[in-house]
C-alpha cells in the first residue's frame, strides 16, 4: 500500500516537474518574435530601455527579463537590430549580448555646408549633428589631412554607404576619408594630372558644373567650356561662384535668382568671384555629386567659351564660340527673364 502511495507522489511529482521544465523551456526556447522588426538601441541603454523597447515585438517581455537574468545577461550593447519573427527568447539574448548589429544604409548629396551635412547624417544614424560637425571640423584632423574648414567639405564624396547606427562621429569621418581616398584612384589622379589639375581643383570645378546644370548629360559639355576659359586664362565668370560670395556676405539663407552687375561688384574683393579673378577659386562652393567630378575629368571636347541659360529648352543651356553668338543668346534669355518678372 505505502508503495502504491510513494509511486503516486512520485509520478505526480514528475508530471509537475515535467511542466515546469516544459514552462522554463518554452520561455527560453520557444518562438517570441511576433514580426520582423528594426530595434534601434541608443548606446549606454539599460536593461529596462530594452526591455519596454521588446514589448512591441515579443509575446511577453517578462519572459525576456527571466531569461536574461537566468543568462546573467546585464548590458545590451547599443546598435540597430534586425528582429526576425520566430526568434526565441534565447536567440535575442545572445544577439544584444553579442552586439551583433546589421549595417544600415547612409546617403546623402547636395549639402553645400558642413553643417547641413551633418544635420543630413545626424537624421540616419545614431549621433546629433553637433557632435558630428564638431568632428567634422577637428583642427587635429584637417592638419593631418591638408584639409581646411572649406575645402574638408570636397572629402564626403556623394553617394550610400554602409555603417552601423551607433558609429561615432570621429569613426564616421574617419571612415569616410577612408572612402575619399578610394574613390581618387590611380585612374582618376591621372586625369587630373594631365588636365593639370590637383583633386582640390578638379572638386572646385565640378563643384561649379554641378550648381551650372542639373542635367548630367550636359555636365561634360560644361565642364570643357570651363576648362577652355582656365586654359586660355579666361576668367571663368561662373554665377554660381556669385552666388556663393553673398551668401558668404549675408548668410546661408540669402536667395538669389538672378545675378547682377552689382552683385558681381559686390563681391569683388572675395577670391570665390570668378568674373574678377581668373583662376578655379581656392575650394569648391558646394558639394559636387560623382557626375560633375567625373565631367571635369572626362570633359567633352569642343570650342565653346561662353553658355547661357536656354528658353527655348529649359534646364539646358546654349553654347557659343564667340562673344557675338553669346551676345544674342543672352539678349534671348534677359528678355525672357524680364518678361518672368525676376528682379532678384
Amino acid at each position: 500500500m505505502k508503495s502504491k502511495i510513494i509511486l503516486g507522489i512520485l509520478f505526480i511529482l514528475l508530471i509537475i516537474g515535467g511542466l515546469v521544465g516544459y514552462n522554463f523551456y518554452n520561455k527560453i526556447f520557444a518562438p517570441a518574435v511576433i514580426k520582423d522588426s528594426k530595434v534601434y538601441i541608443p548606446t549606454n541603454s539599460s536593461m529596462t530601455f530594452l526591455n519596454e523597447k521588446l514589448a512591441d515585438f515579443v509575446e511577453n517581455s517578462d519572459d525576456f527579463t527571466w531569461v536574461a537574468k537566468q543568462k546573467k545577461f546585464t548590458k545590451p550593447k547599443g546598435g540597430m537590430y534586425l528582429l526576425k519573427k520566430g526568434m526565441s527568447m534565447n536567440d535575442l539574448v545572445n544577439l544584444f549580448r553579442s552586439g551583433n548589429q546589421t549595417p544600415i544604409k547612409v546617403s546623402f548629396n547636395n549639402q553645400d555646408t558642413l553643417e547641413k551635412l551633418a544635420g543630413r547624417v545626424a537624421q540616419q544614424i545614431e549621433s546629433d549633428s553637433i557632435s558630428l560637425l564638431n568632428a567634422f571640423k577637428d583642427t587635429s584632423f584637417l592638419s593631418k589631412n591638408n584639409f581646411t574648414e572649406k575645402s574638408v567639405l570636397g572629402m564626403y564624396i556623394p553617394n550610400q554607404y554602409e555603417f552601423y547606427w551607433n558609429t561615432t562621429p570621429e569613426n564616421f569621418r574617419n571612415t569616410m576619408l577612408k572612402y575619399y581616398n578610394k574613390f581618387w584612384n590611380k585612374n582618376r589622379l591621372a586625369k587630373a594630372s594631365k588636365l593639370g589639375l590637383t583633386k582640390d581643383q578638379v572638386i572646385g570645378l565640378a563643384s561649379i558644373v554641378h550648381k551650372e546644370t542639373a542635367q548630367i548629360s550636359e555636365r561634360p559639355v560644361v565642364a570643357g567650356l570651363y576648362l577652355n576659359r582656365y586654359k586660355s586664362n579666361w576668367p571663368l565668370e561662373a554665377d554660381p561662384t556669385i552666388i556663393y560670395a553673398l551668401k558668404e556676405i549675408n548668410g546661408q539663407d540669402f536667395i538669389v535668382k538672378r545675378v547682377l552687375f552689382k552683385d558681381i561688384e559686390n563681391t569683388k574683393n572675395s577670391p570665390y568671384n570668378t568674373y574678377k579673378h581668373v583662376g578655379i577659386p581656392p575650394t569648391l562652393i558646394g558639394m559636387p555629386d560623382i557626375s560633375a567630378i567625373d565631367a571635369v575629368l572626362n570633359p567633352a571636347k569642343h570650342n565653346y567659351y561662353f553658355m547661357c541659360a536656354s528658353v527655348d529648352n529649359i534646364g539646358f543651356h546654349e553654347f557659343a564660340k564667340t562673344l557675338a553668338q553669346h551676345n544674342r543668346n543672352a539678349t534671348k534669355y534677359q528678355r525672357w527673364i524680364n518678361n518672368q518678372g525676376i528682379r532678384r
